[in-house]
């Protein structure tokens, strides 16, 4: 939102700037060659901001997407992986509690009642629960065929939880290139620079350059906040492992 802010007052202040140089530049610079040649500028700056904006929230939408259908797919895998062990017997009983609980407090650190910051999805990046089922799982002696069979699903299941876990927190760290935003808002910047010196002084065009400025910034809140999943306004939804512990209780 901060950077949303900053890059709306920096492109509108260009679109005023444009408005002020028309009133005070001499009459010859404001040819209708020199305005052609703005023209062309103004083009060329505005086709290459629109093509990057459109790859960044394509992309941005992209990662959202994939993240939310992996958190799904862990969903299903941790049902799976509960049912299965449900199958093997009573001696595993404690190892489904732990898978409860492993459950419960990832929600609780990922979707906590407040907001959730960089630093908490690192502490749960340290915490390694999963692993400490598969380790139970290891140690377990199955009995008879039946029990090996469930035992090898079990562990398949349970390392594929585990590699979505990682995968899902390397998504978090994932950030977009430090100089693309400044690139692109400067390219705005000059655009709409432009813009007011090719336009009109008047309400109705400063009212079309402030609903043109708040949809552009627009766009670049949405791929901030998209480009990370798990914080910030716009998160993925809890519902997959919601369902999964509901199930799990049963």
């Amino acid at each position: 939102m901060t950077i949303s802010l900053i890059t709306f007052a920096c492109i509108f202040g260009g679109a005023l700037v444009g408005l002020f140089l028309r009133t005070v530049l001499p009459e010859h610079h404001l040819s209708d060659k020199t305005m052609d040649a703005v023209k062309v500028g103004t083009g060329l700056i505005g086709t290459l901001a629109a093509l990057v904006l459109g790859l960044l929230i394509s992309s941005a939408i992209s990662s959202f997407d994939t993240v939310n259908t992996e958190l799904k797919q862990c969903g299903v895998k941790i049902i799976l992986l509960d049912r299965t062990l449900a199958r093997y017997g009573p001696e595993v009983n404690e190892i489904r509690a732990l898978l409860r609980r492993t459950v419960t407090t990832g929600i609780q650190r990922i979707w906590p009642e407040g907001k959730i910051s960089l630093a908490e999805l690192t502490a749960f990046e340290k915490t390694p629960p999963m692993e400490r089922v598969l380790d139970q799982l290891r140690g377990l002696t199955p009995q008879n065929n039946s029990q090996r069979q469930l035992l090898s699903h079990a562990l398949q299941i349970a390392g594929e939880i585990i590699q979505s876990r990682w995968l899902l927190l390397e998504h978090t760290q994932t950030a977009l290139p430090t100089p693309l935003i400044p690139i692109l808002v400067f390219w705005l910047i000059i655009f709409f620079v432009c813009f007011g010196l090719i336009s009109e002084n008047n309400p109705t065009v400063i009212a079309i350059m402030l609903v043109c400025t708040l949809s552009v910034c627009g766009a670049i809140f949405l791929i901030l906040e998209m480009s990370h999943p798990f914080y910030g306004m716009i998160k993925v939804s809890s519902a997959p492992l919601l369902k999964a512990l509901e199930l799990l209780s049963k």
